[in-house]
C-alpha cells in the first residue's frame, strides 16, 4: 500500500464528501470544499512569496486562516513549522532560526514583528481572504495528484533541549501514513463524526485532530479559549462524538464543578495524551460520559504523536489497578517494533513512525540504541530504536508509565526539560543557584518549584522578569530562597531535598 502524504488524506475526503462540514470554529462551518477553496488560495500566497515553498512558519490561532494556513502550505509543497503567538517574540525568532524559514504565514491581526530584520516575508492572511476566497472559488480542480512525496518533511516541531536551545523535531509524511490509518480504523471516525480540537498547533496531538477527522471525512471543532475554560458546555453545546485533551482538563472542570454524571451524552470514544491519567480523574469523566470509552495513549514527538493505547473496560469494576494508580498507556501499535531496557526500564520504539533523526545532528546523540549493540551514529540507521527516556513496566499484560529517566517532564501536557528552565531562570531572572523541581500537585498534575540562592527577590518580580522569555507552562509556580542549596555526597546540587523545599 502506497503510502499518502498528509494533504493527500485531506483531498481524498474532499473528493469523497464535499459538502460534509470538515471546520467548525468561531461560530463559522465549512465545507470540505470550502476549506479545500480556502486553503487552496493560502496555497498561491505562499507560493507567490515562496516560490520554493519550502519551510513555512505558521503563526498559528484558532481561526480558519490558521487551519486553511497549515493545509495550503502542504498543497503547496511546503514545510510546516508552527509559531505559537502566545510565545514571546524572541523565541520565535529563534526558532525562525533554527528552522531557517523561507516565509511566514500569519493572521492580519497578529504580530509578526519578530520576523523583522531577517529578510523572511511575512503573508497575512485574514477574514477578508477568507471571504474572497469562497466568493470567487469555482468547481473542485480534477485530480492530478497530491504535492510533495511521502519521504518529504511534512512538519518540524520544536521541543525544549535542556542546553536551552529548542530541539527541530522534523517529522516526515510517511511517518503519519500508517498511524492515520490505524487511529481512523481504530476509532470509526467518519461522516458524521464530531472530532475536538483542544491542542495548540505547536503540541503533536493536534496532528492526530486535524488529519484524523479530515481523512475519514468527519467534522474538526476548534473551541474558543473560553470555551477551553468550560470543556463540557462546548462539548454538549457542539454535540461531540470524539473528545481528546490532556488529562490537566479534567481537574479543571472537577474543580469548577461542571463534570456532573451524564454531562456529555454525545461522547463516543473520549481520548487523553501528554501527562499520566490518573484513575481517579478518568472514573469522574467517565460517570460524564457513560456512552464513551475512555482510553489513555502515549507517545513522543519524534515518534509521530503517539504508540501505544489503552482502553478502559466498559464496567468500572473491571478498571485495572495499578502501582502508581495511572491509567496504564497499554500496548504498542502493532505496525511498531519495541523492547523495554531490562535494566532501567526505558521504553525504546521503532518502525515507520519513528522520525529520522533531529534537524541539528548533534542532538541525537544518546536518544538512539543501534541494533546489536552498535555504536553511535551521527545519522541513526533505520532500524536503531528511539530512546523515549520513559520508564515503563508491565502489569498484567499491560504497560504502565513510571515516569522519566532524566529531568525532562510534562508541565499542561507540553515536555519541557528542567535544565532548560534553569537556564533561563539564572540568565533573565536575575537569581543565583538555581534548582528546578517538578512535584505532582493535589489533582496529580505536575507543578515548577524553583529554588534559588542569592538575592532574594518578590516572586512577583522574578515572573515578569520571566515572562518576556519564557512561555507561561515553562515559569515556576513556586519560587523557594535558600542562603545556600543543599548539595549530595557528590557535590551536586541535591535534587530530592530542593524538592521537600
Amino acid at each position: 500500500m502506497t503510502a499518502k502524504t498528509l494533504h493527500a488524506w485531506f483531498a481524498d475526503s474532499v473528493r469523497r464528501v464535499p459538502e460534509a462540514p470538515a471546520l467548525v470554529i468561531a461560530g463559522q462551518s465549512l465545507t470540505y470544499a470550502e476549506l479545500d477553496a480556502v486553503s487552496r488560495y493560502v496555497a498561491g500566497r505562499v507560493r507567490g512569496a515562496d516560490p520554493r515553498a519550502g519551510r513555512v512558519g505558521l503563526l498559528a490561532s484558532r481561526s480558519v486562516a490558521s487551519y486553511a494556513g497549515y493545509l495550503g502550505t502542504l498543497l503547496a509543497g511546503g514545510t510546516v513549522v508552527p509559531l505559537n503567538e502566545a510565545y514571546p517574540a524572541e523565541r520565535n525568532r529563534r526558532i525562525l532560526e533554527l528552522a531557517g524559514l523561507d516565509a511566514v504565514l500569519a493572521d492580519a491581526a497578529q504580530d509578526a514583528s519578530f520576523a523583522d530584520g531577517t529578510g523572511v516575508p511575512v503573508v497575512r492572511i485574514g477574514a477578508d481572504d477568507v471571504t474572497r476566497a469562497l466568493r470567487e472559488r469555482g468547481p473542485a480542480p480534477a485530480p492530478a495528484g497530491e504535492p510533495g512525496d511521502p519521504d518529504d518533511t511534512a512538519y518540524i516541531l520544536f521541543t525544549s533541549g535542556s542546553t536551552g536551545v529548542p530541539k527541530g523535531v522534523p517529522i516526515r509524511h510517511g511517518n503519519l501514513d500508517a498511524f492515520l490509518r490505524h487511529h481512523i480504523a481504530r476509532y470509526d471516525v467518519g461522516p458524521g463524526c464530531r472530532l475536538s480540537q483542544t491542542f495548540g498547533l505547536t503540541f503533536d496531538p493536534s496532528v492526530f485532530d486535524m488529519f484524523v477527522a479530515w481523512g475519514g471525512g468527519a467534522a474538526l471543532v476548534v473551541p474558543t479559549r473560553e470555551e477551553l475554560l468550560d470543556p463540557v458546555s462546548f462539548v454538549a453545546g457542539n454535540a461531540l462524538t470524539h473528545w481528546y485533551s490532556v488529562p490537566s482538563i479534567i481537574s479543571l472542570v472537577r474543580t469548577g464543578g461542571s463534570l456532573t454524571p451524564g454531562s456529555m451524552p454525545s461522547l463516543r470514544r473520549s481520548l487523553f495524551a501528554g501527562e499520566q491519567l490518573p484513575l481517579e480523574q478518568a472514573r469522574a469523566w467517565k460517570e460524564a460520559a457513560p456512552g464513551s470509552t475512555v482510553e489513555n495513549l502515549y507517545g513522543p514527538t519524534e515518534l509521530s504523536v503517539t504508540v501505544t493505547a489503552y482502553a478502559l473496560p466498559g464496567d468500572t469494576a473491571d478498571w485495572p489497578a495499578t502501582s502508581n494508580g495511572t491509567v496504564p498507556i497499554g500496548t504498542v501499535y502493532g505496525h511498531l517494533d519495541h523492547r523495554v531496557d531490562p535494566e532501567t526500564g526505558e521504553l525504546q520504539v521503532r518502525g515507520p513512525q519513528r522520525f529520522a533523526g533531529y534537524l541539528d545532528p548533534a542532538d541525537n546523540r544518546g536518544r538512539f540504541a543501534e541494533p546489536d549493540q552498535g555504536g553511535e551514529r551521527e545519522t541513526p540507521s533505520p532500524d536503531a530504536w528511539y530512546r523515549t527516556g520513559d520508564r515503563v513496566a508491565r502489569e498484567d499484560g499491560q504497560l504502565v508509565h513510571l515516569g522519566r529517566l532524566d529531568q525532562q517532564v510534562k508541565i499542561m501536557g507540553q515536555r519541557l526539560e528542567l535544565g532548560d528552565v534553569e537556564a533561563a531562570v539564572r540568565t533573565w531572572g536575575g537569581l543565583g543557584d538555581v534548582v528546578v523541581v517538578a512535584a505532582p500537585g493535589a489533582s496529580g498534575e505536575y507543578r515548577l518549584t524553583a529554588v534559588y540562592s542569592g538575592q532574594e527577590t518578590a516572586p512577583a518580580e522574578i515572573r515578569a522578569r520571566l515572562r518576556a522569555h519564557l512561555p507561561s507552562h515553562m515559569i515556576p509556580r513556586r519560587f523557594v530562597h535558600r542562603p545556600a542549596l543543599p548539595l549530595n555526597a557528590n557535590g551536586k546540587f541535591d535534587r530530592a531535598a530542593c524538592g521537600l523545599l
